[in-house]
């Protein structure tokens, strides 16, 4: 069975999300459990904990299949130590966030290794593939860190595939699988997603051919077990852009086929499926007509 919904709005307070769920008809959602935009915020009380789980009992959404998603100012992989250091106590805050709201997801952007060279270098391929790997490596420690500071907890770490915009990581399925090889609690990782991600880091999924090879090509290089959550958008940019700008559903270049062939892929069971399409004003009809293409 799939579950559908959106990235909604907590505005005014987290436990708003689930109501704002229920408008649209979700079956699944994510939100910010704080502000996205700052590195500081207030903890949650436990007045605002208890109506959030009282509003998601309502919904009818289960815990494991609300996506948190995290703040944009963390970087798990960021060069400079005291940034670092910075990301990695917000993520172990944010891991705390979702264990207080009783969910089992936190979804997160790998990280970006910020190290420019100009493509007139000679050695620009391989100091690019040495920041990688370099960021790659701390990602990964960052997450380990993570696991041990929040032991005891039953929230799973979502690594978000990227469309590998500027020095962001996580745009080739190597890179999911270099930083999951490195973590020692596989059973705390998982992967989302993320199809106008996939679409413009290079893989093509608009026909049934290009889409049973990536996603064999995912299952090769990653696992479907580790597939915890996906993101369901079209996209402005060409295929292999590495440019991250979604659209609305069957109005980008990737077409109504692929999310046909995602709503009736037994892959995409059970996990949450969740829009982050341009706009909500709309998202209940495309949810509708996800539901529509299951045959």
């Amino acid at each position: 069975m799939k579950f559908v919904g959106a990235h909604v709005s907590a505005s005014g307070g987290v436990d708003n999300a689930p109501l704002n769920a229920i408008k649209i008809g979700a079956k699944a959602f994510a939100l910010f459990t704080k502000n996205q935009r700052q590195w500081v915020v207030k903890p949650l009380e436990e007045k605002m904990i208890e109506s959030f789980k009282a509003n998601l009992k309502a919904s009818g959404v289960s815990p494991k299949h609300v996506l948190p998603h995290d703040s944009y100012l963390i970087n798990l992989g960021h060069p400079e130590v005291e940034k670092l250091e910075k990301s990695r106590e917000a993520f172990i805050d944010e891991l705390q966030r979702c264990e207080q709201l009783g969910l089992e997801l936190l979804n997160f952007h790998p990280g970006s290794h910020l190290v420019k060279v100009a493509k007139k270098d000679p050695k620009y391929d391989d100091k690019i593939m040495e920041a990688e790997l370099n960021c790659l490596d701390v990602i990964a420690d960052s997450l380990n860190l993570a696991i041990e500071a929040t032991k005891g907890m039953n929230v799973k770490l979502v690594i978000e595939n990227t469309a590998g915009q500027g020095t962001n990581l996580g745009y080739k399925f190597e890179h999911l699988a270099h930083i999951i090889n490195k973590v020692e609690d596989k059973s705390r990782v998982g992967v989302c997603l993320d199809t106008c991600h996939t679409f413009t880091g290079g893989y093509d999924l608009r026909t049934r051919e290009a889409y049973d090879k990536t996603m064999d090509e995912f299952e090769r290089l990653v696992g479907f077990e580790y597939l915890s959550a996906m993101h369901i958008n079209d996209s402005k940019p060409k295929l292999g852009s590495r440019v991250d700008r979604h659209h609305s559903l069957g109005e980008g270049e990737i077409g109504w086929d692929t999310f046909r062939f995602i709503m009736n892929d037994e892959r995409m069971n059970d996990i949450p499926l969740v829009l982050e399409t341009i706009d909500e004003s709309i998202w209940e009809r495309e949810i509708e007509q996800m539901y529509e293409m299951v045959k």
